[in-house]
């Protein structure tokens, strides 16, 4: 085997965990994590909690010589906001997207055989197709000029696929000291088309009054969630395919200086309320549409015609609206706290089972002030099944391939 079960790692941009989580598995909790870096305070201290190890701070700080052991594996989800459609995608105009380079400095060495073998990282999908490929490639050229062999594009791979209800896909970058293995990596990963597993496979069904209460919609989401549910039996429409503007519903101002994009969706709605005008005018009085905050008064019905009752769905309060998913496909956790709401039950999901989502152990502990310290952190995280199956995909395949050549 290339790499023993105590073989070690270093944990860069650790977050809470996830990478040294899906390391003990992989190990069967034999391999050692020799340093950790992670600047956030709360996930620090969550993982040193944990973990019992001290964490280090600023990556851009951390001295070489400070790593006083040799080490096999480096694992890193490196800040992903810069390459994010959710963000700005100044890439390496961030200083966010250059710390990356800090993974070169740490693993680079001058003698070749104290290099580690194997680096798995982490990072939004995007990050692939970001400035027409060019941040991939200028990553890739980086790694492969200090030796690394490297896979050719980036393993596009999600919780769902793994049999986890969270639609979250990630780009994993693999690469093998060249010295080790300089043939193509071709790992043969079986993606699920669709999810079939259900988010009530993880729910607490039974959650005591208690805390129930601290997870349950407000009067003011639940009028918002009643109305959209009248709506959605009411209109002549059982896919909806853009997202619902109700602000549009009858009128009919000049649109032509707007975006070609936002000028479809505008006639999309225009001509549902045309189709539908007489229920949508005592739908817009009955449910006082015009007077709720602008977020409530958009909606996505992201289901096709797999559900036709909001509440038998997954939904999210977002800044672009209401959006609704099916109950195999919970939204991705996000360290923004747009924290899903189940439906059936009128409350958010809670913290045990936005960890579960996650694929964390049941006995993390997450630290912070409040609740939303513990969502922020985990949707910061890294999925630790999507780790560990990767990285156990890329090993076996390193074995079967190192052995032939």
């Amino acid at each position: 085997m290339l790499l023993d079960k105590n073989f070690k790692f270093i944990d860069l941009f650790a977050g809470i965990g996830g990478f040294h989580c899906a390391m003990d598995k992989y190990s069967s909790g034999k391999a050692k994590c020799i340093m950790a870096s992670e600047i956030n305070p709360d996930a620090k201290k969550t993982y040193e909690n944990h973990f019992k190890m001290n964490v280090l701070g600023d990556i851009t700080k951390i001295e070489k010589s400070e790593i006083k052991e040799t080490f096999d594996v480096v694992c890193g989800g490196f800040p992903c906001q810069t390459f994010s459609k959710a963000g700005m995608q100044k890439g390496f105009g961030d200083p966010r997207g250059t710390l990356f380079k800090e993974i070169i400095r740490l693993a680079e060495n001058e003698d070749l055989s104290k290099q580690p073998k194997i680096m798995i990282l982490e990072n939004v999908r995007n990050l692939i197709t970001h400035d027409n490929g060019v941040t991939w490639n200028t990553i890739k050229k980086a790694l492969e000029d200090i030796n690394y062999n490297v896979i050719d594009t980036p393993i596009v791979v999600g919780p769902k696929d793994f049999n986890i209800p969270q639609l979250r896909e990630r780009a994993i970058i693999l690469a093998v000291r060249k010295d080790i293995y300089s043939g193509e990596i071709k790992l043969d990963i079986e993606r699920k088309k669709n999810n079939c597993t259900s988010i009530y496979d993880i729910v607490d069904a039974d959650l005591p009054e208690e805390e129930y209460k601290n997870y349950r919609i407000t009067e003011k989401e639940e009028e918002a969630l009643d109305a959209w549910n009248a709506f959605v039996k009411g209109i002549n429409l059982t896919v909806i395919g853009f997202p619902i503007w109700s602000d549009e519903f009858g009128d009919e101002r000049d649109i032509s200086d707007l975006p070609e994009w936002k000028q479809d969706f505008i006639l999309k709605n225009r001509k549902l309320y045309k189709d539908n005008k007489r229920f949508i005018d005592q739908w817009l009085k009955k449910h006082k549409i015009r007077s709720m905050i602008p977020t409530y008064r958009k909606f996505e019905w992201q289901v096709a015609n797999k559900i036709h009752d909001v509440y038998d769905g997954i939904i999210q309060f977002r800044p672009s609206g209401i959006r609704v998913k099916q109950p195999t496909e919970s939204p991705t956790l996000v360290a923004m706290v747009h924290v899903p709401v189940i439906g059936k039950y009128r409350r958010r999901i809670t913290i045990n089972e936005a960890r579960k989502l996650q694929s964390f152990p049941e006995n993390y502990d997450f630290t912070g002030e409040t609740k939303f310290n513990a969502y922020k952190q985990l949707g910061n995280a890294v999925n630790v099944e999507v780790i560990y199956q990767v990285f156990k995909k890329f090993m076996d395949f390193l074995d079967k391939n190192v052995k032939e050549n």
